[in-house]
């Protein structure tokens, strides 16, 4: 009985983290405003009631890719923290981070940028909510320029870091440049290392 239980959890958690991968990856090529409902039902393949259980509105299934986004940059920060012992090396593998989705930035622009610009003209509610992507970024960010010794500065470094990536991710989209992308980049690392 128990071990049957836990496999219909399993195809539970399944189904619902199938339904917010489709939904963030649409999310991303079209918009949030440009994506229906009926479009997350499609691309998912489950019946629309099936999804019904999961998820009322695609107000909620906004907020679950935001809290997938969070899981995964988090995860990530965790594993550069666990193998990067150098905060400035740890700054850089940021840096790199951007370098790796050159073809989805020239292409989409940056997944988290591009979903807050949308979500702050019309939908401030939502917005909100996504903010807590640059909020997590800004934060490690600043407790890594802490451990360089900028204490006073971190914050607004932090900042300044964070909006340089995004300007690189928005001029990449807008000029669809990868070799932008390097260029901008690598003089972001040479910024960082002068740190």
């Amino acid at each position: 009985m128990l071990e049957k239980r836990l496999k219909a959890i399993t195809k539970g958690e399944k189904t619902r983290a199938g339904i917010v991968n489709c939904a963030k990856q649409l999310f991303y090529e079209h918009g949030y405003g440009s994506t229906s409902f009926s479009d997350i039902v499609d691309a998912s393949g489950l019946y629309r009631g099936n999804i019904y259980h999961y998820f009322k509105t695609k107000d909620e299934i906004l907020q679950a890719v935001i809290e997938q986004h969070l899981a995964d940059f988090r995860g990530l920060m965790a594993q550069w923290d666990k193998e990067i012992a150098d905060p400035k090396l740890e700054l850089l593998a940021f840096i790199h981070m951007i370098t790796g989705r050159q073809s989805e930035l020239a292409e989409y622009g940056c997944p988290i940028g591009t979903l807050n610009t949308e979500l702050g003209k019309d939908r401030r509610d939502l917005q909100q909510a996504a903010r807590a992507l640059f909020d997590l970024f800004r934060d490690w960010i600043a407790a890594r320029l802490v451990e360089m010794g900028y204490r006073d500065e971190a914050a607004s470094l932090a900042l300044h870091l964070l909006g340089r990536a995004q300007g690189i991710a928005v001029i990449t989209h807008v000029y669809q440049d990868a070799k932008l992308l390097q260029q901008e980049t690598g003089q972001l690392e040479a910024w960082v290392n002068k740190l």
